[in-house]
């Protein structure tokens, strides 16, 4: 569909054409059988009330006289006596009252069949055949068709039968027919010039819509508010839930871009300090130039992971068992604890099944365990452990670290945001990588201080059926 204003102006121009079609055609139906009632009730009340008239012993004058009455200029009517005709009667007084006479006639028969008395036009061709039975019936004469209808008399012991040609049916069919037709062929090019000033009325508030859209520059993100009507309120609908959260989405790259031009900045700082005092001689600043080095790097993985689940679509969850997983994590960073002497252990359960995207699952395990093992101070430990409470998945990180601040727990996992430790170097990302990916896995985190000291994290996920 190319154009709703075209398709609907052409489908409704051809609705309307195929409805004038079957109204014309039900109309020519309708009165064709309307037409052969009302003429078949003539035809039988014209019969009876020549009946009426009959005796039993009508003079030869009196048929004379209605052949007379019958005749017309060129068609002459005929009286028959002994089954002859007689010779033409006087016309002199033969009245065309209308040209559709000719199309009408009515006829006399004797009790045996023999013609009394034929109208004008059944009489051009010989007497118009002799009724059999008493109704209605087609009946063929001079090259026509004819309807009629026919009764017996039995007082005057006479057949009576009247008839009107079929292509005056048919002629009167048509007339109505294109009474009906002529009105609404008329009519049709206003209904078209009214249909497609319709549908341009209708269709006004799309483009009034698509007008305010286009009409707007790439940094205004205010909510449409055109009046619509009812059917495309859906639209507007959408159109601004999508503009909420391009405006959420770019409001979190510009805050991602201001905090990451100041983090990044602030180890660049001291990196060049630290190389400067470096060329002056000073021995420890290599060393600390490196730690530098440590940093930045750090901020930059931390950086990129972030960007990556920013840009990421959710993913089809998969079921994965999260023992295996935790395992292969605390390998990745076990070099890294043994370095400082830092005791690493896994317990409970052996197969926790989830339902989770694995490369995600995999980030967010790190992060947790990276995260407690830099908080950790050398000789501590970090303990993980797998259980399963209420058809729950939990997996519980516990370090014996100098905790977080309790006015800080429910605002740590913003991003940069750190806690009051700060002898620990750190970018303030790793925890909210964490809430993040727990929001994208539909699982839910808690953090809650240790006593004496030290930190638990705490990860649930709905479990993932065998």
């Amino acid at each position: 569909m190319t154009s709703i204003r075209r398709y609907l102006t052409r489908t409704m121009a051809l609705v309307i054409a195929g409805a004038t079609l079957l109204v014309v055609t039900a109309a020519y139906l309708i009165t064709a059988h309307e037409t052969e009632e009302i003429l078949d009730a003539q035809l039988s009340l014209q019969s009876r009330v020549v009946a009426g008239l009959m005796e039993g012993d009508t003079s030869t004058e009196t048929y004379r006289r209605i052949a007379e009455r019958l005749t017309q200029p060129g068609h002459f009517a005929r009286f028959y006596q002994d089954g002859q005709p007689l010779p033409d009667v006087d016309s002199a007084n033969a009245e065309l009252y209308h040209h559709e006479e000719r199309k009408l006639s009515v006829g006399f028969w004797h009790e045996d069949g023999s013609p009394l008395l034929m109208g004008a036009v059944w009489s051009d061709a010989g007497p118009f055949p002799a009724p059999e039975e008493e109704g209605y019936a087609w009946v063929d004469y001079g090259g026509e068709k004819w309807r009629v209808f026919s009764m017996f008399d039995e007082s005057s012991r006479t057949w009576i039968r009247s008839g009107v040609k079929a292509s005056f049916m048919e002629e009167l069919e048509r007339k109505v027919t294109l009474g009906n037709f002529v009105p609404m062929l008329l009519a049709l090019p206003i209904l078209l010039l009214a249909m497609g000033w319709i549908v341009r009325r209708g269709l006004r508030p799309i483009g009034s819509l698509s007008r305010q859209v286009a009409s707007r520059g790439e940094r205004e993100l205010a909510f449409l508010d055109v009046e619509v009507p009812r059917e495309l309120t859906g639209l507007r609908k959408a159109i601004n839930e999508f503009i909420a959260r391009l405006r959420e989405t770019l409001e979190r790259e510009r805050r991602f871009t201001a905090d990451a031009a100041h983090e990044l900045r602030t180890p660049l700082a001291g990196l060049k300090i630290h190389l400067d005092n470096a060329r002056s001689g000073e021995r420890d600043s290599l060393e600390k130039a490196y730690q530098g080095v440590e940093r930045l790097q750090r901020v930059v993985e931390q950086l990129l992971t972030l960007a990556r689940l920013d840009r990421r679509e959710n993913r089809q969850a998969q079921t994965l068992d999260l023992y295996p997983l935790v395992l292969e994590m605390v390998a990745e960073l076990w070099p890294w604890a043994e370095s400082r002497d830092q005791q690493v252990t896994v317990k409970g359960v052996q197969a926790l099944p989830i339902r989770a995207d694995a490369a995600e699952a995999g980030i967010l395990v790190r992060n947790l365990l990276d995260n407690a093992l830099r908080y950790t101070p050398a000789s501590g430990r970090v303990e993980i452990e797998l259980s399963e409470v209420d058809d729950t998945a939990v997996l519980r990180v516990r370090d014996t670290g100098p905790g977080i601040s309790d006015d800080l727990l429910d605002t740590v996992t913003e991003r940069f945001r750190r806690g009051t430790d700060q002898r620990t170097t750190g970018s303030g990302l790793g925890l909210s990588i964490v809430a993040e990916l727990v929001e994208r896995q539909g699982a839910r985190l808690t953090l809650d201080n240790r006593q004496p000291h030290g930190l638990e994290v705490c990860l649930a996920w709905p479990r993932a059926d065998d």
